[in-house]
């Protein structure tokens, strides 16, 4: 799927029956498309569908070869798709129909011998950044927390010059000669690239498996490989206790052997001496953990977690189709790579149980699925109901058409394993994460199973960061490139330009992965977006 500058209209597939508009069309507009001329009978906007052939109520539309919609009212050749009169369909009767998964797969020569500058832990992972965490078992720490974050982030020179306090004292002190000043401190532990923090409003009251779930991911978190450290603040009696917490982390990594610093609020007399002491313990332990260095580790030692939010109709054509070519070139090299958000994998289920492994996996996968699902119907929703306002008004406008482009950025490597939400990646190459397709729970998710970079795609613009994974943000569209220059790492809208193959793009983001992987700053890094939003297992989409 190549697109030429002169072209304004695109067929994903031979198979499809309708067209994707690349510029705004208005009605009336001849398009020839396979020496067939069709005029449009509608105006149609940029990344929306017009049919390619007359359809009648109740038809069946094709987009990526399969079924995304069927008709609910007559569509003449040259209508546009809209919510109206095309509903979501796909095929809910999908089995694993294969028992040899084949994968062409690419050529990595240019990539197989570098090397990435990285963090080397004593289990063997490798991180990309040397993080020291702050985790609270619960919402009741928050005040110390936020003492803690403002006296480290401040004095440390890990804050960002305050633009809009410096902003308002000066305003204040133009009208009452107060000249505002001062400068960010510079950062006193070279080697350690923040100090993070992980605000949530869990660990008591809820369910006692809400408290289970949230210490699975915050274990998750501590056994980042781009933690050095991490510094626990409880109160003692919530439901998440510190016990539960260490059992689960040393579940998930027997080996575990980082600095870990407790502190429970209620065996000391006052919080002012909780805060001393976690001060001074956690600098003594950022002063060892500053003495780690960044050394070569080959490509193998990256695990992707892909990501999108805010998509476009353009979306799945552009970005996520070159998001998927990074993904095959990790699965390549002998590194892992997740592919999230299961709702907006509505209706893509079949190609993706042909390329599992085996029997197992399909049928894991199958059984979240449709459980996930039918909790959603069971309070009145359900998948097909995922599109938001957003994606519907910029051309998805049923799951099915979402979710085909959206799984386009797991690429086309075999499927070798199916992880529940939590569950740490330990498969090399394509696995699945169960996570909700909110973009803040899936890249929680992401990352508290082991992703040490996200690719996160966006048509729409979205600021989206992570606490622990540097988040690389990239734009379907040039339009978004231009726009929100504050928020966007990467354009692939050269692809929808006509100016870039998807071959050329996808080997030119490859390499700014590397460079990230290196301590390239990302833009949501520079932001400081830390965006941390813990999944309770109920039904979000």
């Amino acid at each position: 799927m190549e697109i030429e500058k002169k072209n304004r209209v695109l067929q994903i597939n031979p198979a499809d029956n309708v067209l994707v508009a690349l510029e705004t069309l208005k009605a009336g507009t001849k398009i020839v498309h396979n020496g067939t001329t069709i005029e449009l009978v509608n105006h149609v906007r940029e990344k929306h569908k017009f049919a390619l052939q007359d359809l009648q109520k109740g038809d069946d539309v094709i987009m990526y070869g399969v079924l995304v919609g069927r008709t609910t009212d007559d569509i003449p050749k040259g209508g546009v798709l809209t919510t109206e009169n095309l509903h979501h369909a796909s095929n809910e009767n999908y089995r694993r129909m294969t028992t040899v998964v084949e994968w062409d797969t690419p050529d990595v020569s240019e990539f197989e011998n570098m090397t990435f500058e990285g963090y080397h832990r004593s289990d063997g992972r490798v991180g990309t950044r040397n993080y020291w965490l702050f985790v609270p078992m619960v919402f009741c720490e928050e005040r110390n927390l936020k003492i803690a974050k403002d006296a480290l982030l401040t004095e440390l020179g890990y804050a960002s010059p305050d633009t809009y306090r410096q902003f308002v004292r000066g305003l204040v002190g133009s009208q009452n000669g107060v000249n505002g000043g001062g400068g960010p401190r510079e950062q006193v532990f070279k080697n350690i690239d923040g100090i993070k923090f992980l605000s949530h409003q869990g660990g008591c009251g809820g369910t006692r498996e809400d408290s289970t779930t949230l210490g699975r991911l915050l274990a998750g978190y501590a056994n980042h490989s781009n933690v050095a450290g991490i510094t626990v603040l409880s109160l003692g009696c919530q439901n998440l206790q510190v016990k539960e917490f260490l059992d689960l982390l040393h579940e998930m990594n027997p080996d575990f052997d980082k600095p870990l610093l407790v502190f429970e609020q209620q065996q000391f007399s006052t919080a002012d001496e909780m805060i001393r002491k976690m001060l001074e313990q956690t600098i003594n332990a950022l002063k060892e953990a500053n003495q780690m260095v960044r050394k070569p580790a080959p490509l193998s030692h990256l695990i992707l977690g892909m990501e999108c939010g805010g998509s476009d109709g353009f979306s799945g054509i552009s970005a996520n189709p070159a998001v998927g070519r990074v993904a095959d070139y990790i699965s390549a090299l002998g590194g892992g790579v997740m592919l999230s958000e299961f709702p907006e994998l509505f209706g893509a289920e079949q190609d993706l149980v042909d390329r599992m492994v085996n029997d197992n996996l399909a049928d894991k996968f199958m059984f979240l699925m449709k459980t996930y699902n039918k909790a959603a119907h069971a309070v009145g929703s359900g998948f097909d109901m995922n599109p938001s306002p957003g994606n519907i008004r910029d051309g998805l406008i049923t799951d099915a058409i979402k979710s085909l482009g959206a799984a386009q950025k797991g690429g086309r490597s075999p499927i070798r394993d199916v992880l529940d939400y939590t569950e740490q990646i330990k498969e090399p190459g394509l696995s699945l994460l169960c996570t909700p397709g909110n973009d803040v729970e899936s890249t929680t998710g992401l990352a508290g199973s082991g992703a040490n970079v996200l690719l996160f795609t966006t048509g729409l613009g979205t600021p989206t960061g992570n606490p622990v994974a540097p988040t690389i943000k990239i734009s379907s569209n040039t339009k978004l490139v231009n726009r929100m220059t504050d928020i966007i790492d990467f354009n692939a809208g050269t692809i929808i330009d006509g100016t870039s193959t998807l071959e050329e793009v996808g080997r030119e983001l490859m390499r700014l992965v590397i460079e990230v992987a290196n301590g390239k700053l990302t833009k949501a890094e520079l932001l400081n977006q830390n965006d941390f939003i813990p999944w309770k297992r109920g039904v979000s989409l």
